[in-house]
């Protein structure tokens, strides 16, 4: 027998409406005030004072492609560089899935538990496909993020070769200047590129995990060679025994290179980012790496040539940009890319029209 005045299990029984939780006055004040552009003078004020807000716009305008933002990131840079090179900096790789988020969150908490003042900046590799970054660090080291002596800054590392150039450098500066006393650069993690994080750290900390067969891939050799330590993460649990193993491997591979200019012999070590341990040896070889190449200069000759050697590949990439902005490049460009697609015009000589183009123009 069928019921008329059955009722849906769907029915919804009318209630109160949901009250707005967010105020159209307090969204529009919010909007307006980041219309409002602070001079060079007032960011350079701010980052000297510690107002992290300052610090985190001042990058925004280093990362930033707008020729106006450029000049005006230029001026706070300039103002900012007599209060920096006060700092320790540290380079951490390691391939996806090392953890080197959870590492740094641990090995970040052990530095402000000390007195320290840490600034993470965090690379995330850019899609290729729609250019696109999730920056979830932050989300990543959730108890880190919220220590008053930690700032953690993520940025897409874009079509740069490991993810960092001028803006991750200039970065650093900013850092320093606002006071942070130890900057951490999270690379990408993904081999070759990391040349570039070296080229820009004092002190390279390679993260491996045990059992992943790269104790004897000479593929590695290049990013081995750059390390100052080599520590093997997930050293707990059933994974002791073979995180030992691997720093015996290890170890044994590193006396195969040969010595460094810095007079600095690496070393390996085991690390639970988990339970923490292992964390705080981890602080005192880098401590230990610092007195020593202060010691006999090297600290300080390896900064003056990786200035040098930013100075070159900041004119290299405003080089590149110049060419490629350029208007009668650009319709020429799609021309030779076509004749060059349909073989009617080698590569090389392709590149050398435009290159004659660009130079007379």
């Amino acid at each position: 027998m069928k019921l008329k005045n059955k009722k849906s299990a769907l029915t919804e029984n009318q209630g109160i409406e949901r009250p707005e939780i967010i105020s159209a006055i307090s969204v529009e004040q919010i909007q307006q005030f980041r219309k409002i552009q602070p001079s060079s003078e007032e960011l350079v004020n701010g980052i000297l004072s510690g107002n992290i807000t300052a610090l985190s716009r001042a990058i925004t305008l280093v990362e930033s492609t707008n020729v106006l933002h450029l000049e005006k990131a230029n001026e706070v840079i300039n103002a900012c560089l007599i209060h920096a090179n006060k700092s320790i900096r540290i380079g951490i790789t390691g391939v996806p899935g090392v953890g080197k988020s959870t590492f740094i969150e641990a090995f970040g908490k052990n530095l402000t538990g000390l007195g320290k003042k840490v600034a993470v900046l965090a690379v995330d590799p850019s899609s290729t496909i729609s250019h696109g970054s999730i920056l979830g660090d932050k989300t990543r080291m959730e108890e880190l993020v919220k220590d008053n002596n930690a700032y953690i800054r993520p940025s897409a590392s874009g079509e740069t070769l490991g993810g960092v150039a001028r803006k991750t450098r200039e970065t650093i500066t900013l850092c320093e200047a606002a006071g942070f006393d130890t900057i951490i650069i999270e690379t990408v993690g993904v081999g070759q590129s990391e040349t570039a994080v070296h080229s820009m750290v004092d002190f390279f900390l390679l993260l491996k995990i045990s059992g992943a067969g790269d104790e004897l891939q000479g593929i590695k050799r290049g990013i081995m060679e750059m390390a100052d330590a080599i520590v093997i993460n997930k050293a707990d649990g059933d994974n002791v025994r073979k995180a030992n193993l691997a720093k015996t491997e290890f170890n044994r591979a590193l006396h195969l290179f040969p010595a460094k200019k810095s007079g600095w012999t690496p070393t390996t070590s085991t690390c639970s980012a988990i339970t923490h341990d292992g964390i705080s040896e981890v602080w005192k070889t880098i401590s230990d790496f610092t007195a020593l190449t202060k010691s006999n200069n090297y600290f300080f000759e390896k900064r003056k040539e990786q200035n040098q050697y930013w100075m070159l590949e900041t004119i290299n990439e405003q080089l590149k940009a110049n060419f490629f902005n350029h208007p009668e490049i650009d319709k020429l460009l799609e021309e030779n890319k076509k004749a060059v697609a349909n073989d009617e015009i080698s590569p090389f000589a392709a590149a050398q029209i435009l290159l004659e183009k660009y130079f007379k123009k």
